[in-house]
């Protein structure tokens, strides 16, 4: 890291609507080429089709709720122990949880193809809020990754 680094997590505002950070780093992670704005109406418009789905719950809180299933616990991580390479399980850390959902649901979302953004993304956060779909498929791989590598815990540091 540079010495001169300076964190932008600061300068971050609230989103308009929500005023949330959470939903502004959703969409600075969605955002292409820049466009800010797309990615805010692309969320939006996915949070009007849950909100129109699910009537009977706010459609805020299925996004933060579908962001707290996906979450990892515990994710493994490479560790090299006298020439050979273990994958030791480690607790993640609650901003690299967040990250790690936010990413999960997104590309989740871009694999599904045919129909618009904002459908395909209303989609995932629906089912992430179920507790099914893949975002919950790939946290689901990574804790059975990191269960299968139990034996090797007391090699973390």
């Amino acid at each position: 890291m540079p010495r001169n680094y300076k964190s932008t997590v600061r300068y971050m505002q609230a989103d308009p609507r929500y005023d949330s950070l959470l939903v502004t780093k959703f969409c600075n992670c969605m955002m292409r080429d820049g466009k800010k704005l797309q990615a805010y109406k692309i969320f939006y418009d996915a949070m009007d089709e849950i909100s129109q789905r699910l009537k009977d719950k706010e459609a805020i809180e299925v996004f933060t709720t579908a962001l707290g299933n996906v979450k990892p616990l515990i994710q493994v991580r490479s560790r090299r122990v006298g020439g050979a390479t273990y994958q030791v399980p480690m607790p993640v850390k609650r901003k690299r949880a967040t990250m790690l959902a936010v990413r999960w649901i997104l590309d989740a979302a871009n694999k599904r193809k045919g129909r618009p953004m904002y459908k395909r993304l209303a989609d995932e956060l629906i089912m992430a809020f179920r507790k099914e779909g893949a975002a919950m498929a790939t946290r689901d791989q990574v804790h059975k990754m990191a269960e299968a590598n139990k034996a090797f815990a007391h090699l973390s540091w």
